[in-house]
């Protein structure tokens, strides 16, 4: 299925949790947190300023990136949950 997301929006797939502590302990299903960090799928065409001219995106296809906690839509795209975003929820871009 071809999925572009609108304006600024972002389609992202959250980055898979540890299953392991920096102490060596595994960490059960039930404990774990979801995941802050995620790697860009599609990005929209930008967004629209004031003046109406159209602002490009700064995240492209393949970034990772962090954002905030609880921010944006869990959908499901070909049987994966995916997140969509605004790019003012996207916190910073991972090196």
């Amino acid at each position: 299925m071809a999925f572009r997301p609108l304006y600024d929006r972002v389609l992202v797939k959250r980055v898979e949790a540890e299953t392991r502590s920096s102490g060596g302990l595994y960490i059960p299903e039930t404990a774990k947190e979801k995941p802050q960090e995620a790697e860009v799928i599609a990005v929209g065409q930008g967004r629209i300023t004031k003046s109406g001219e159209v602002r490009a995106l700064t995240v492209k296809p393949g970034d990772k990136v962090l954002f905030a906690k609880y921010s944006g839509n869990d959908i499901k795209l070909n049987g994966a949950e995916h997140l969509i975003l605004r790019e003012e929820d996207i916190l910073a871009i991972v090196d």
